[in-house]
């Protein structure tokens, strides 16, 4: 969860781990730290509880000189936000300085360990309790520093992406991961930059290395690149060429990431499809599915797990697959799905979506899955990230980075990708007839025009948004393929406005949820004019019977919802099984401007990361 940037160079340090912690702090904004280092001098450590800001401002005038150095912002985990638990983390002598992200799951018997042979902690955290480790293994044994994080490594259990530097060794940089993210840059000259992704990294070199699962990288000044096992086995680093783009990683006029990632759907979901849908030929084209197609093509039961809203996006893709291919369908919490002992066979699919790629629920769901014999597909936005790289086969999402905490564009993103999958299954099964299928393609073309004409209704979307922000609670009310719509919009409005809300089928209100029902409660009812819509006509009924304030998604030209609600919000026509990719669009909207109206963080929501890489 947390961010960790890391230079060596012949540039000054500091001004990289800056722009690389900004860059970085949708990861964790609870603390942010440095740690500079000079040949001959002591290492400067500044950290202080707070934004990457409130470091900048601890750090003026002090002395931020030094040609490596490590930075890191944190998302709490073993040990409240405050200044000694932010990181970076000295080792007890002050000699070594060491970066975390991750849990090590065994360090309080490491602790205890430690403590019994007479060490002192300053933190309460887990890091601490590594850094400690590497250097009592370093005297204790008399072996360099490298050898040492090999050791301590195999000693350790759980997550991490750690830096290490020296006092007594200035020009050595030793990185390391496990089921944490960890991207190695490699500049002109022997010049070296290490990050938890791409970001920090892309304004300097377009040449990275990911590290896989339990490799160390040691970087020293003029040399080349090392890259060993924690068993001591070298590997050969395998250089690649990012894709990213700088300008996608800015705000680019918007006052908000996550603003800026709701106007970016028509784009993202047209990347989406672009050399994939070809209504012309009449053909959808994934080429993830090429080296596994006969296995995934006639797989008898999909599983998909997720967490969060790839979650929502999940049971979207349950409705789809089921309904056009007829192939059954189960969507688990990764979190759950790993803890239980799920009926899995070799003849199984399982499809895992993350936006990040580096989601721990959802990478130890994939190993479950694996164990059992599955065929596991990704869906993730991130290029060489670790669920990418943990699958069989797999799409890319092609949404370009999302900074924003509160996931907006890759939701639609991932929607499309299952839609096409779902497609794709229904055509070459025979379940769906020619004409239909067709029709779907074309409408499926359409879909990035539609979001840009619902994108027009802003101003209206903030003026409603006016009258409600300062509820209390908030009911979102959705059939078939919007149910799981409604459960999306409730939790973007949880999560950046602090309002609490609810997503339920529609259906299901009056089996407890209209007990809440009063003139205070607002109630935002997706009511497109496909599917059910005499019966979602009667729940709106139903909430205006007992004074609930109805703020409705509809089909544009609807009367009937419209003359009973108090507010609509009229989107396109389009084919039922695509509404999703457009119903979202108002409540994203509605739940941004909320939040501002509220005062929140829309981009950094208070307890919230981007990137769950922990339990």
């Amino acid at each position: 969860m947390c961010g960790i940037v890391a230079y060596l160079g012949d540039k000054q340090a500091y001004p990289v781990l800056i722009k690389g912690l900004h860059r970085l702090e949708y990861r964790g904004y609870d603390s942010a730290g440095i740690a500079l280092l000079k040949a001959g001098d002591p290492i400067q450590l500044y950290k202080c509880k707070g934004k990457v800001s409130d470091l900048e401002a601890f750090s003026e005038g002090k002395d931020i000189t030094g040609t490596i150095g490590v930075g890191h912002t944190r998302w709490a985990t073993h040990g409240i936000p405050d200044d000694k638990n932010a990181h970076p983390h000295f080792s007890e002598s002050g000699d070594l300085v060491i970066i975390h992200n991750g849990i090590i799951e065994n360090y309080a018997s490491l602790k205890k360990e430690l403590m019994n042979r007479g060490h002192v902690f300053k933190s309460d955290t887990d890091t601490e309790v590594l850094i400690y480790l590497i250097e009592n293994i370093q005297k204790n044994e008399k072996v360099g520093l490298v050898d040492a994080v090999l050791i301590a490594l195999n000693q350790v259990v759980g997550a991490y992406a750690i830096v290490v530097l020296s006092k007594d060794n200035p020009d050595l940089m030793i990185g390391a991961k496990k089921g944490s993210p960890l991207v190695v840059g490699v500049g002109n000259n022997h010049e070296y930059y290490i990050a938890s992704d791409a970001t920090p990294i892309i304004e300097y070199t377009r040449n990275v290395v990911y590290l896989d699962d339990e490799e160390i990288v040691i970087l020293e000044r003029g040399k080349e690149m090392k890259i060993k096992t924690i068993r001591n086995q070298d590997k050969t680093p395998y250089i690649q060429e990012l894709e990213m783009q700088l300008e996608t990683i800015e705000k680019g006029g918007f006052d908000h990431f996550m603003l800026k990632e709701i106007y970016e759907q028509p784009r993202s979901i047209r990347d989406n499809m672009r050399g994939r849908l070809n209504k012309e030929l009449g053909e959808v084209t994934l080429g993830g599915i090429i080296d596994y197609q006969n296995k995934i093509l006639n797989t008898k039961r999909i599983i998909i797990v997720a967490c969060g809203t790839s979650y929502h996006a999940g049971l979207i893709g349950e409705y789809l697959i089921e309904d056009l291919a007829r192939i059954p369908v189960e969507v688990e919490y990764a979190s759950e799905f790993r803890y239980r002992n799920p009926i899995i066979d070799e003849d199984d699919l399982v499809i895992a979506i993350s936006q990040s790629g580096e989601t721990a629920d959802t990478l130890a769901a994939i190993e479950l899955a694996k164990s059992k014999g599955a065929t596991i597909f990704g869906i993730c936005n991130v290029v060489g990230s670790s669920i990418a790289r943990a699958t069989h086969a797999g799409s890319y999402t092609h949404a370009g980075p999302e900074i924003g905490v509160a996931s907006t564009k890759a939701f639609t993103a991932q929607v499309t990708v299952l839609t096409l999958m779902a497609l794709v299954f229904a055509h070459r099964k025979g379940k769906i007839t020619e004409a239909r299928y067709h029709m779907l393609l074309n409408s499926l073309d359409k879909i990035p025009s539609q979001v840009e004409e619902v994108l027009k209704l802003d101003a209206q979307i903030k003026y409603i948004s006016s009258i409600y922000k300062d509820a209390n609670n908030c009911l979102y009310l959705g059939r078939s393929y919007n149910y799981p719509v409604a459960l999306e919009g409730a939790l973007k409005l949880k999560e950046i406005s602090y309002i609490h809300a609810e997503g339920y089928p529609a259906a299901e209100m009056k089996h407890g949820p209209i007990a809440l029902i009063d003139e205070e409660m607002p109630v935002v009812v997706i009511a497109p004019n496909k599917g059910a819509y005499e019966k979602i006509l009667s729940n709106v009924q139903e909430v205006k019977a007992r004074g609930g304030k109805v703020i409705a998604i509809v089909t544009q030209g609807d009367q009937h919802v419209k003359a009973l609600a108090d507010h609509t919000i009229e989107i396109p026509e389009v084919e039922e099984e695509l509404t999703p990719l457009i119903s979202v669009i108002p409540l994203q909207l509605l739940a941004y401007h909320i939040a501002i109206m509220r005062g929140c963080n829309v981009d950094q929501p208070r307890n919230l990361a981007k990137s769950v890489t922990v339990e």
